[in-house]
């Protein structure tokens, strides 16, 4: 039992196997010291009380033997605080394979000892450095921790420090601090350098391509990037839109069971940690060879759509191309040249473009509203944008800026990947899939209550709920005081995406089929079907090849489900710290701010720029404030003053810390 590795599939397959009050999961830590485990195949998390612990640490294999009598379940509720819902106890009895061998945190020292506080706030205990094993650590610097002995029940986890990152509060210690804690290698192995070096940096031959060079090609990315997948081109004629999507063609050059390939789908993902790029390839594939560069001759995979005035299409055809990008364009300028008053207006170098760009935005708002019609989710919700200076501090923080050029380059890709996915859904063949499953009922059953309440006269579908119901109750509320708590809930009852060999539907977009295929450089769900596609186009899929393939679309989709989980939690968590460091600056001042979460310790309130803080009850001193969890609102027991996700309020600032990644509030 103590040598059972850790997957998945053997993990599904041997709690099917044991009895119903026994399971095999993963422990997910709680900075309170209790904790939740995981169980595949399992709906509900167990409840793990911080006495029943056994000493795990999150990460951790470990077997749980379950409690079903009531007052476990009140206990689960009191502990969790997760609402009405009474939650499966459990208890574990053996810690099966440990998840952490190295850590990140903050060295603390005392005069005869220290102690190594992890970044990771779901790893709870601290790890005791005996004296001789500091490396000449100062207190408040940031480590990397080496665990000699794990925590028991009566010692603590001990380590020795292996490495001295810098200090906590440095700027520049942030980015490695991430970068350490998330296990990411910022070097290539020698083997994928040497193959990536001996890799053309230019196009050789046409090999059967159809050469599209002389087409009017173009890129659209931000101002920074470098790795450019995907060029667009738009043909109207006869009352026809040709829309062309042209792919980088990475599966050419990172070869099946090449160090490359080994490489890109172990890290699975690049990771965009603000202003740094981890890549998945090699510069000399992501920023050269691959990259769609302005006028430089590049190997595609093109799929070109034929829609009618309407936007509905008509049909499409993939094929190897060879392809020139006449323009490498940013969302901002083409911005400007879509709202240009006159030519003057239009920045230089566009000019040439400008009646392909408003066919472009002539086709993106019909493919726009033909989405929405059809019951596609969007939840408006802006993204930060981080500004850093030349030493890694934090200039301003703002919502990212969204506009008509964003969208065109969204709604051709997002029909790009629809249309690879029903083709190769149509033909059967064994393929990788982007997956978005229906709302939980236990999740869907708190929105459907909160729009009774509100008195919204449409009443959600119980098991077959429909995108476009949900799509109408966010609606209803648009410009109303509601908005904002619908638009959060509905937001909250919404499952994970995620790669599958199965095509079960993507439910936020309201669609039937979908995949990843515009994205080869920097995601390898979308190479593993750009090889796909390829041998479907060579007409080498036979039995064996495509059996091959179904059970590789399985495992990948499970690994790449699992970086992209771990790339987004790396982006998040750097984007916070710098939060805290940003607001460290603005303590004690004063903000405007919208209750965006209600819990019964507190309100989380955004700012303008997107940051979010915590109000807790505690600093809440004119009344004693109790959490109503039908309505979530807070309501004071004396002055029934209540608060509600979507009020305004002004707050103050009254702390920011780096290291525990928390902001707080309180309100004037």
């Amino acid at each position: 039992m103590v040598n059972i590795i850790k997957s998945k599939i053997i993990l599904e397959k041997l709690n099917n196997e044991l009895s119903k009050n026994a399971c095999v999961g993963t422990f997910i830590g709680n900075e309170k010291g209790f904790g939740f485990v995981e169980v595949e195949g399992r709906e509900e998390d167990i409840f793990i009380p911080p006495s029943d612990t056994n000493s795990a640490m999150h990460g951790d294999t470990v077997f749980v033997m379950l409690r079903d009598d009531e007052n476990s379940k009140e206990k689960a509720e009191k502990i969790t605080l997760k609402g009405s819902k009474k939650r499966t106890e459990g208890y574990i009895t053996e810690i099966l394979k440990r998840a952490n061998k190295e850590l990140v945190g903050t060295f603390m020292k005392s005069e005869n000892f220290g102690f190594v506080v992890a970044d990771n706030n779901k790893i709870f205990q601290d790890i005791y450095i005996p004296k001789q094993a500091r490396k000449k650590a100062k207190n408040g610097e940031k480590v990397i921790v080496e665990i000699t002995k794990y925590p028991s029940k009566d010692k603590s986890a001990e380590g020795k420090i292996i490495e001295i990152l810098g200090k906590a509060y440095d700027s520049n210690t942030d980015f490695i601090s991430v970068v350490k804690t998330y296990g990411y290698d910022l070097e290539f192995p020698k083997e994928v350098l040497k193959e990536a070096k001996e890799l053309p940096q230019t196009v050789i031959n046409l090999d059967d391509r159809v050469d599209i060079r002389d087409k009017e090609i173009f890129t659209i990315d931000g101002d920074d990037t470098k790795d450019i997948d995907d060029a667009i081109s738009l043909d109207v004629f006869q009352n026809k839109y040709v829309l062309g999507v042209h792919i980088a063609d990475v599966s050419s050059y990172v070869l099946e069971e090449s160090n490359l390939e080994k490489e890109a789908r172990k890290r699975g993902t690049s990771v965009y940690l603000i202003d740094k790029v981890i890549p998945m390839l090699p510069k000399e594939l992501s920023n050269g060879i691959c990259s769609l560069n302005e006028l430089e001759d590049r190997y595609a995979l093109s799929i070109d759509i034929i829609l009618d005035r309407e936007a509905n299409i008509i049909s499409s055809k993939v094929y190897k191309s060879i392809i020139k990008s006449k323009k490498k364009m940013t969302y901002s300028n083409v911005f400007k040249t879509l709202e240009a008053k006159t030519n003057k207006d239009i920045p230089e170098g566009y000019e040439p473009f400008s009646k392909t760009l408003q066919n472009m935005k002539e086709l993106a708002y019909k493919l726009m509203t033909k989405r929405h019609n059809l019951g596609a989710i969007d939840f408006d919700i802006p993204e930060p944008k981080v500004y850093l200076n030349e030493n890694g501090e934090v200039e301003d923080i703002k919502p990212y800026e969204i506009t008509i050029a964003n969208k065109i380059i969204e709604q051709f890709m997002v029909l790009a990947n629809e249309c690879i996915a029903k083709k190769f859904f149509d033909l059967n063949i064994p393929f990788m899939y982007r997956i978005h499953e229906k709302p939980e009922l236990d999740k869907l059953e708190r929105l459907r209550t909160l729009l009774k309440n509100l008195n919204y006269v449409k009443e959600l579908s119980n098991k077959d709920v429909k995108p476009i119901e949900i799509q109408e109750a966010i609606e209803f509320f648009k410009d109303k005081p509601e908005e904002k708590i619908v638009s959060t809930i509905a937001l909250r009852s919404m499952q994970l995406a995620k790669y599958s060999s199965e095509n079960l539907g993507h439910f936020g977009l309201a669609l039937e089929n979908y995949c990843h295929f515009t994205s080869p450089i920097r995601r390898y769900p979308d190479l593993f079907i750009h090889r796909v596609i390829s041998k479907y186009l060579a007409e080498t899929l036979n039995e064996k090849e495509k059996n091959k393939i179904k059970k590789l679309a399985v495992k990948y989709s499970e690994t790449s489900s699992d970086a992209e989980k771990m790339a987004e939690e790396a982006e998040r968590d750097l984007i916070l710290i710098k939060m805290c460091e940003y607001m460290s600056n603005h303590i004690n001042e004063e903000f405007d701010g919208i209750v965006s979460g209600v819990q019964n310790y507190g309100l989380y309130v955004e700012l303008p720029n997107t940051i979010e803080g915590l109000v807790h009850v505690e600093n809440m001193k004119d009344d004693y404030y109790v959490f109503d969890e039908l309505n979530c609102i807070l309501v004071g027991e004396h002055t029934h003053k209540s608060f509600k996700i979507g009020d305004s309020v002004r707050i103050k600032v009254i702390d920011a810390n780096k290291i525990t990644r928390k902001i707080d509030f309180e309100l004037i």
